[in-house]
């Protein structure tokens, strides 16, 4: 497949390094919640034989094209059509005594950058879609047509960080009331018009809107705000997640939530910490592990990317107390 031969796995080394003592055991479980085109998830098949994975993705075609590829590795390998905040009911249902391994590789994948069609790309004239998931309703070109002023702002300010989301969202509203935007290069021509001379050069107008509109029409920090807790309440105990970030919005939910998860409760002041309080899991990695020169080199968009890691140390029942040793290893 040539949409596999050019995806190049980002940090796939150092992912697989970090995973690798909760995959050794035979029958492990993974979990690939953002499946793509497969490139981890083959990889981690061919080092691990006795791994079995579960490779979730939202997109109908990723899937078609990772079982593709991965299917020389028969009945160790499970799809599931599914956002990747339903691996806790998706993790109980395919491995009921735990998950070994779980791995996330956020945001949109190769493939879909790399289909015009699909409309990710500002830099390619497509139709205004940038759904994942294209059995979804929601349609960046809907956003645009259908949401107030007011709430395009609010959604480019949040999800793109952008300066200048009141004056794109004016230009916009005045644009659409003479025609509908349908195609990226509109949009892209509204933006560069409402941008003023002296910030034109400060990046392209066009980045953080589309990424604004990307994560709007696809849910993704809602979606990404359920499934890490879910994806550590789905770990065994030795059981590891490794979580790739290539913006600041996931990156700093998921270090938030791993921040919390791997500090102790214990009340200040109190003399003995009780196992109730110890911390549920222990980060992997000093602060955010980076691509190299290398790598990126390799693979430009490996540029932004943050990895972080953790690892679960105790069992914790529902109330919040130590779990017996069922289950643990």
């Amino acid at each position: 497949m040539e949409e596999n031969a050019i995806h190049v796995p980002v940090l796939l080394e150092r992912s697989i390094e970090i995973l690798s003592p909760s995959l050794v055991r035979e029958g492990a479980v993974v979990i690939d919640g953002t499946l793509g085109l497969g490139g981890h998830a083959s990889a981690l098949l061919a080092r691990f034989p006795g791994l079995r994975l579960i490779g979730i993705d939202r997109d109908p075609e990723a899937l078609r094209l990772s079982g593709e590829r991965l299917a020389p590795y028969g009945d160790r390998v499970t799809l599931v059509h599914a956002v990747y905040d339903e691996i806790g009911d998706i993790a109980a249902q395919h491995a009921a005594d735990g998950v070994d391994g779980i791995l996330l590789d956020l945001g949109v994948s190769s493939m879909q950058l790399d289909v015009a069609e699909r409309g990710f790309a500002y830099s390619k004239d497509a139709p205004l879609d940038m759904r994942m998931d294209s059995t979804s309703p929601l349609t960046a070109e809907r956003v645009l047509a259908e949401y107030p002023e007011s709430a395009l702002r609010r959604i480019f300010e949040r999800y793109g960080e952008e300066k200048l989301s009141g004056r794109y969202a004016r230009a916009i509203v005045r644009a659409r009331e003479e025609r509908p935007l349908t195609r990226s290069a509109e949009l892209v021509e509204v933006l560069q018009a409402a941008t003023p001379a002296a910030l034109s050069r400060a990046g392209h107008p066009a980045k953080r809107v589309f990424q604004a509109l990307r994560i709007e029409v696809n849910g993704e920090l809602a979606a990404l705000e359920r499934a890490i807790p879910a994806a550590l309440d789905a770990l065994r105990v030795g059981g590891r997640i490794v979580v790739l970030a290539y913006q600041s919005l996931e990156d700093r939910l998921v270090k938030r939530e791993l921040a919390r998860r791997s500090a102790s409760t214990a009340p200040a002041g109190l003399p003995v910490e009780l196992p109730e309080h110890a911390p549920e899991f222990r980060l992997l990695v000093r602060g955010a592990g980076r691509a190299t020169e290398e790598e990126i080199a390799a693979n430009p968009r490996a540029t932004p990317v943050r990895l972080r890691a953790a690892e679960r140390l105790r069992p914790v029942q529902p109330d919040g107390r130590p779990a017996t040793r069922q289950g643990t290893r």
